[in-house]
């Protein structure tokens, strides 16, 4: 499983990569613009990946996808069964087993508040289509009778968790992916599925693709209109999009060259604009996230388990996992506190977001070791919080390996991320000082030397001080 993670995780690195260098188109619109400064401000966020496939802990939705890929076929369910087609019958009667009787989204939204998040962003519906809300429009969801948790008071996942991370002050995001590998009108039982592609051709079926589109508008509008106020919509499924003539010309030349996953390169077309016209029209100042689609609807970016190297100029969060998986994998191995933070440290160093995944268990509760990291995260945050709530980008976002810079939005004050406390004096070229200037360390009181001098600000940290934080020590520059 572990290899099939990393396969996975260096493939999505590729993509990542890939979207990021893509040309940004800033919202036209001031209030959106706004609400995007606002969410620069929050900085750090929780990312939830939650379904019937957490009870085989394997990865989300991907093992039904018929390409023949490492995180497709690799990461199936061993002793399912002999054919794909068999594998999916099986795949999908996990809805019927499905039961989170431990779910209580109030520990996890306290937890998350606590460790210094500020935003939850939740799978309301992945690939494979099964939703984890009250759809009127599918009987593939997590109310339908024919779901064990139907009778469960809690049984509209969504609608629970968005309200408790509310009473706790963050806001709220749904995850929607685009394409759905369950509905006829994606993947249309007259056709065999061969990629992650609709299956069929829409310029030959376009009553087909429409009824397809409806559904699409229909359920993101319920959404929008019964789960409160929705602050960001996160649009997974890149591959579901417009394209021009030219660009599925140079798609089938890259199929034949290649031999390329899109091995599907038609036009997707599901309105977009009029998706997030109708969408602000009940959420005004939502933001949309159409992922790796270049646009004015990809209001950031999201390079994918990956920190850029110097950051992107333009709004943009780096969504990871916390464990190995996006998706619930038993004794999953959880990264180290202390390198969570230094990610949390160089992300908001470069000018982005933090968007951290925890997967929930098949009964509906975290990981003892999730809940471990996050009191974790939330120690050193109660100490260093204002070196990343609100601030910007440095003119340089790190000196040497260790040293990582912020700058409230003024100019008027600097932070010094320190990865490693330093027992001899530090000699820093990044940050220059006045005779005005005050130096402190976050978490003490005591006195910090600070001089400019010709080779450099020479500061002096008391080595008694190492006790004042842990991880990442940060000191304040007031000019």
């Amino acid at each position: 499983m572990h290899k099939v993670l990393t396969l996975l995780l260096a493939n999505l690195l590729i993509f990542s990569l890939k979207a990021q260098n893509q040309d940004y188109f800033p919202d036209p619109d001031t209030n959106i613009q706004q609400r995007l400064e606002a969410w620069q401000d929050l900085k750090f966020g929780l990312l939830m990946h939650w379904g019937p496939y957490s009870q085989w802990g394997i990865v989300e939705s991907w093992s039904i996808c018929p390409e023949d890929l490492s995180w497709a076929t690799g990461g199936r369910k061993p002793g399912i069964a002999d054919t794909y087609n068999e594998y999916v019958q099986q795949y999908e009667k996990l809805k019927t087993t499905f039961n989170p009787v431990n779910f209580n989204p109030e520990p996890w939204a306290a937890a998350a508040r606590a460790a210094g998040m500020k935003y939850v962003v939740f799978t309301t519906k992945h690939h494979d289509g099964f939703c984890m809300f009250d759809t009127k429009l599918t009987d593939y969801k997590i109310t339908d009778p024919g779901t064990p948790f139907s009778q469960n008071p809690k049984s509209n996942i969504t609608k629970e968790i968005f309200s408790a991370f509310r009473k706790q002050g963050l806001w709220t995001g749904a995850y929607f992916s685009k394409p759905d590998w369950h509905t006829p009108y994606y993947w249309w039982p007259k056709f065999p599925p061969t990629d992650r592609n609709c299956n069929y051709s829409i310029q030959k079926y376009p009553e087909q693709w429409e009824k397809y589109v409806q559904f699409t508008h229909g359920q993101i509008d319920e959404l929008m209109s019964n789960y409160g106020q929705v602050d960001i919509l996160w649009l997974d499924g890149g591959w579901v999009r417009t394209k021009t003539d030219q660009e599925i010309k140079s798609e089938l030349s890259d199929v034949y060259e290649n031999s390329r996953w899109a091995r599907n390169p038609q036009s997707q077309d599901i309105r977009m604009a009029e998706i997030v016209q109708k969408a602000r029209a009940k959420q005004p100042g939502l933001i949309v996230v159409d992922r790796a689609v270049p646009g004015p609807h990809q209001n950031y970016l999201t390079p994918e388990q990956h920190i850029p190297e110097k950051g992107l100029p333009y709004p943009w969060e780096t969504c990871m996992t916390m464990a190995g998986s996006w998706s619930y994998v038993p004794n999953d191995q959880y990264k180290p506190s202390e390198e969570l933070v230094e990610k949390l440290v160089d992300i908001v160093s470069k000018g982005g977001n933090f968007l951290l995944n925890i997967g929930p268990s098949p009964s509906g509760e975290l990981d003892t070791a999730a809940y471990s990291r996050l009191r974790d995260i939330g120690a050193w945050m109660n100490i260093n919080s204002e070196a990343i709530y609100g601030t910007r980008k440095y003119e340089t976002f790190q000196e040497g390996e260790q040293i990582r810079f912020t700058q409230s939005k003024d100019g008027k004050t600097q932070y010094i991320f320190l990865f490693e406390f330093p027992e001899k004096p530090l000699n820093l070229q990044k940050i220059k000082a006045n005779p005005k200037t005050r130096v402190s360390l976050l978490g003490s009181r005591a006195k910090i030397n600070a001089q400019q001098t010709a080779q450099g600000l020479n500061i002096q940290i008391p080595i008694a001080l190492k006790s004042a934080s842990q991880y990442v020590w940060v000191l304040k520059v007031q000019q």
